[in-house]
């Protein structure tokens, strides 16, 4: 083995019954993972192909947890494992885990082994749009009526390590297709599937088919008094159906229209149930979000939140960064930051909660977009398109004929300064990628970090 951290002395002798528990990726979730099945009386080995950060090896060291980085010792793995916990990071392709499925090892996810030591009611989300801010928003609701809850998934702590440091009565969890993947016995009180769009599918052999068949795993163990949660008109759910009524049936169902949420009316009236607010109350403004928020009070009402409770949370409800996210006004011009917006969808809602004329920063690593749906919304409301990437070609391809102005530029800095000149007061500059940010950024944080640290500094450079 090249890295090999020296064993402390354990206070604790691990279970001789329990197979040895290998996770691979030592991440949030990863050392999560093993903090727990280390208090469960499981022997643990960590191994990390990537440096671990420092505050991860503490918690390994302080509970005497061997782990190993910068490489898989595949064949002390393949000899000693018994179960492994593997990051979703990691995709099945990779030739250690091929090899472990070989060999007939079970490999899970963090939510799968972690589940089953807790007690907790669990409410989760899965979607390819939409289930960070349908998550947060049920975290906060509950939180609002003093329910005991967590939040875990790709959200909050790892929920391994909050059931290892004290269980919840209840769990908020975002959970992706890859987390879906190893789940078998993953069993939510509450779930709830956004929409699906073709994403990732180089993780499902580029078959839309499979990545929806990941999706429903959120339900695969659903029971007659769970409730599910989908999108009514989302034509991938209606296809993934088939399989899921044979096995579960619909007792217990709920399906939210989309389109019925598309009007003017000054209320916001959730269906199946007696739940509606005045949308100017809402923090969080658009189509989509109105759709999110009515899962998301579906699922309080599962839960007997009263209504007042539910609008006061509402009412009080900040999302995360990254996600529509009003930075500041510049000589009356605004300047919007949804840099999480990494596919087509995304940026067909975003350009849809649009009020004002829109100046477009879009671009970065394709993902074999299809720029269709946006045509309309882009001839309506957008008055410039500015790529931005290393290769624009496919963007100026799909917009040159629909858009008076569109500019090729190569940098952040680049693509404020162009719109800084095509924008005018009363005007919006939309940061709304609509592709991966890999060509010019570590990832969609930073590239939203950039676009707010560039518009901070020139807001103070208009008070000088």
């Amino acid at each position: 083995m090249n890295v090999f951290v020296k064993e402390i002395p354990s206070v604790k002798q691990p279970d001789p019954n329990k197979p040895f528990l290998v996770v691979l990726g030592a991440g949030e979730s990863g050392v999560g993972a093993a903090l727990l099945a280390k208090q469960r009386g499981y022997q643990v080995f960590v191994s990390d192909m990537g440096q671990i950060k420092d505050i991860y090896k503490r918690e390994l060291l302080e509970k005497s947890i061997q782990f190993e980085e910068g490489t898989h010792s595949e064949s002390y793995i393949l000899e000693k494992a018994g179960l492994v916990i593997k990051s979703p990071g990691i995709p099945d392709k990779a030739p250690l885990v091929k090899a472990l499925k070989e060999k007939g090892i079970e490999i899970i996810d963090e939510i799968e082994f972690a589940a089953q030591f807790s007690n907790a009611k669990i409410i989760a989300v899965t979607g390819s749009n939409g289930k960070t801010t349908t998550t947060r928003l049920i975290y906060h609701i509950m939180q609002t009526a003093g329910f005991d809850v967590g939040l875990a998934g790709n959200v909050g702590f790892s929920l391994a390590k909050q059931v290892a440091e004290g269980d919840r009565a209840y769990y908020a969890l975002e959970i992706s297709s890859f987390q879906l993947d190893g789940c078998k016995k993953f069993r939510p009180y509450i779930g709830i599937l956004t929409n699906i769009t073709p994403d990732h599918l180089d993780r499902y052999e580029y078959k839309l088919e499979n990545y929806i068949a990941s999706k429903f795993r959120i339900a695969q163990n659903k029971q007659p008094l769970d409730l599910f949660i989908y999108n009514a008109e989302d034509e991938n759910i209606a296809n993934g159906f088939g399989q899921f009524w044979k096995q579960s049936g619909m007792e217990a169902c709920l399906a939210v229209s989309m389109s019925a949420l598309a009007n003017d009316a000054d209320f916001l009236e959730v269906e199946h149930s007696d739940f509606k607010i005045k949308k100017s109350e809402l923090t969080i403004q658009g189509w989509h979000n109105r759709f999110n928020i009515s899962c998301a009070v579906l699922a309080a009402k599962k839960l007997g939140i009263d209504n007042e409770l539910i609008a006061k949370a509402l009412r009080t409800f900040v999302n995360e960064a990254h996600r529509l996210e009003s930075v500041a006004m510049i000589n009356g011009v605004e300047y919007i930051n949804d840099s999480k917006a990494t596919n087509v969808d995304s940026v067909f809602y975003a350009l849809e909660a649009m009020t004002k004329p829109v100046v477009w920063i879009v671009g970065g690593v394709d993902k074999g977009n299809d720029y269709s749906p946006l045509f309309q919304l882009v001839e309506q409301k957008v008055k410039a398109v500015i790529c931005m990437g290393k290769d624009n070609s496919k963007i100026l391809e799909a917009f040159k004929n629909r858009v008076e102005v569109i500019v090729e530029t190569g940098s952040m800095q680049e693509a404020l300064k162009a719109a800084s000149l095509y924008a005018s007061e009363g005007d919006v500059v939309l940061l709304s990628p609509a592709c991966a940010s890999f060509d010019l950024f570590n990832n969609y944080q930073h590239r939203g970090n950039v676009f707010k640290e560039i518009v901070s500094s020139a807001v103070v450079e208009t008070h000088k």
